[in-house]
């Protein structure tokens, strides 16, 4: 039970500066005028569904995301057009970041002829740090954890008069947090809507990986304002070290998770969840679950080394954190009691979104080198 939070949602969604910007947001139309535009794809994964005995299981792969090898772009993008629509003539602007979200603020700031600095935790690998600076970002190693560094960007962008754009949100600093949530409205809603990418079966449940909350709360007001008390089941997934929502369920509240926060899932290695992000989570997840990073690894391989005839999904290890919780879900006997609460059953469809290419190439590399 440790591992694992049983959640009777509410399915109701505050209104609120989020909300708001959410239900009024127009990002795909955005999107859809950037000459690198193109809706990544769904991949059916017939093979592997008949592995775990169930309906289907359908990854949307984002390593095709804008030429990032990742779905952070979405968010970064919408937010940084939305925000010098009002200030046109910002010249800087900032973020903290342990990878994939940076490298987007890089890449958006470039896109519009800005600066970028970008503040990275103690550990970040030096193929993201690298990443980044290909974006044209200056990129500052704090020395100190993700929530620190978080602070720092902050204060920084205070002292000397910069743009901040994080992911994260706090009293006082919401706008910015959801206009990044609803650039990541984007992804959901070309699944649904493009003809070409469109499941042929309903989903029953969709697993999402989480780090600080961001994606995870633009995916589950998706469903909850699109279907209602009809949405898919939703299972929140976070790494065994850095589990601050399933902590937060536990105790009630947004809390710190008491974690080593080390982790193979770079992304998802955060700390507290982001102030209007526990909002909607907790109001519209059923089922939190933290994983040891094995099961990760085993992910990014049962990816990489398909079963029969199913397709290569190249995914790094915070990308397949969903799979990774299924995979877990379906093979620890302690967590035996989750499937049945979430009926998962050999008419079962499944959702998984990889929301990263091998982004660590040297870690993923050494992963796959161990073929199953």
């Amino acid at each position: 039970m440790n591992e694992y939070f049983i959640n009777k949602a509410s399915n109701i969604m505050a209104w609120n500066l989020t909300t708001d910007i959410l239900s009024n947001s127009k990002a795909i139309d955005y999107h859809k005028t950037l000459s690198v535009y193109q809706p990544t794809p769904i991949v059916s994964l017939p093979n592997l569904a008949l592995k775990y005995n169930v309906g289907n299981i359908y990854v949307k792969d984002e390593s095709y995301r804008f030429g990032l090898n990742a779905f952070k772009g979405l968010g970064a993008s919408y937010a940084v057009h939305k925000i010098l629509e009002k200030q046109p003539d910002i010249e800087t602007i900032c973020t903290a970041t342990d990878g994939n979200h940076g490298r987007a603020v890089a890449w958006a700031s470039k896109l519009a002829g800005k600066k970028a600095v970008v503040f990275v935790p103690k550990d970040t690998v030096e193929s993201r740090i690298k990443a980044i600076e290909n974006e044209g970002a200056l990129v500052i190693n704090t020395g100190l954890n993700y929530d620190e560094t978080c602070a720092v960007a902050k204060n920084t962008s205070i002292e000397k008069g910069w743009q901040l754009v994080q992911d994260t949100a706090w009293e006082n600093y919401e706008e910015i947090p959801a206009l990044i949530k609803a650039g990541y409205l984007t992804h959901f809603e070309e699944l649904e809507n493009d003809l070409h990418v469109l499941p042929k079966h309903k989903v029953d449940v969709v697993f999402l990986q989480a780090g600080v909350g961001s994606w995870a709360a633009a995916a589950i007001w998706y469903y909850v304002n699109r279907y209602g008390n009809n949405r898919p089941k939703i299972v929140v997934v976070e790494p065994y070290e850095s589990d601050g929502i399933l902590a937060s369920f536990k105790a009630g509240k947004r809390v710190t998770p008491e974690g080593t926060f080390k982790t193979i899932m770079a992304g998802l290695n955060c700390g507290i969840p982001s102030l209007t992000s526990w909002d909607i989570i907790k109001n519209g997840t059923d089922v939190a679950i933290k994983i040891e990073d094995e099961f990760a690894e085993q992910a990014i391989r049962q990816l990489y080394y398909p079963e029969g005839n199913d397709k290569r999904i190249i995914a790094g290890e915070s990308g397949v954190g969903g799979l990774a919780g299924f995979i877990a879900l379906m093979c620890k006997e302690s967590m035996q009691p989750l499937k049945t609460y979430l009926g998962i059953t050999a008419n079962t469809n499944l959702l998984f979104y990889s929301t990263e290419g091998a982004t660590d190439l040297e870690n993923f590399n050494k992963i796959v080198s161990l073929k199953p």
